[in-house]
């Protein structure tokens, strides 16, 4: 018997958890480079730290009618569903990127938070828009 994760009621707020997977993996992919081309290597890791940082101090909350992004107890921004035309989470297998846009602007989130709550949460709180 397989146990799936407990989807939240659309009512309460959800915060995601971090996943450090995305900028260690950079880290990972620039140790190699460093034989191959430093400068490239330096860029790819100092681009993993940039977003190890963020995914340490970043955190996404889904509330009922908004996604609000914070940094520690501040709130950085406000996302209203009810703007929102369409999200997608870019390459299933291994999540990297989140997209969503609004009536008047585009947003790309690299891939710091948990995956599967992330779509969880985007299908219970905004189901009319498309994938």
């Amino acid at each position: 018997m397989t146990t799936t994760p407990s989807i939240p009621v659309s009512t309460e707020t959800v915060q995601l958890a971090p996943s450090f997977k995305l900028p260690i993996a950079l880290l990972m992919i620039a140790v190699p480079l460093v034989w191959v081309q430093l400068w490239v290597s330096g860029a790819i890791a100092l681009f993993g730290v940039f977003l190890l940082i963020q995914a340490a101090t970043l955190r996404l909350h889904f509330t009922s009618t908004d996604l609000d992004i914070y940094r520690g107890e501040s709130l950085l921004r406000r996302f209203p569903y009810r703007d929102w035309q369409n999200w997608a989470i870019f390459w299933p297998p291994m999540p990297i990127l989140f997209y969503f846009k609004e009536v008047n602007s585009i947003h790309f989130l690299p891939m710091l938070f948990d995956p599967k709550l992330l779509r969880a949460c985007l299908e219970q709180r905004c189901p009319t828009v498309c994938e």
